[in-house]
């Protein structure tokens, strides 16, 4: 299937590539039909809008910064699309990046749930009030590996 992207132009992309998000995303919650793309830099996904070729958000799994991140997210969330197991479940957060790239943050506290499985996903609000709209990403990638040593 051919789709017109924001970052790439117009891409072939795989049936298994494609999520719906039955509520939309806040914002959009007339989008429903998604494809996510792995970008030319890792580690962030492109969530790139089927019906709006204009909207694409870049992505991040927050665990890759942030270890100790767990959303606070009521079951029946996960139940609206179908994760009966986390292995069914893919945690992603969405990323600004401004102009000074040092200063990309990520939105801990509306995270994108991702059934692997069903390929649907939801925005969910989490109600754990250590996790922000904005979490700088290369500050606290660098305070974790810091942590590790």
């Amino acid at each position: 299937m051919k789709v017109l992207s924001k970052p790439y132009g117009e891409i072939e992309v795989d049936e298994r590539q494609m999520v719906r998000f039955p509520l939309g995303l806040f914002g959009f919650e007339r989008l429903r039909e998604f494809v996510l793309l792995d970008a030319a830099q890792q580690p962030f996904y492109w969530l790139q809008s089927i019906e709006e070729p204009s909207v694409a958000f870049v992505l991040i799994d927050p665990l890759m910064f942030r270890p100790d991140y767990s959303p606070d997210v009521e079951p029946e969330e996960m139940a609206e699309i179908g994760i009966a197991s986390p292995d069914d479940l893919l945690l992603l957060a969405i990323v600004t990046i401004p102009e000074s790239q040092k200063g990309m943050t990520a939105n801990l506290q509306g995270p994108l749930l991702l059934n692997r499985r069903a390929r649907l996903g939801r925005q969910s609000i989490s109600a754990d009030p250590r996790w922000g709209t904005r979490h700088a990403i290369l500050e606290e990638l660098a305070l974790a590996r810091q942590g590790a040593c």
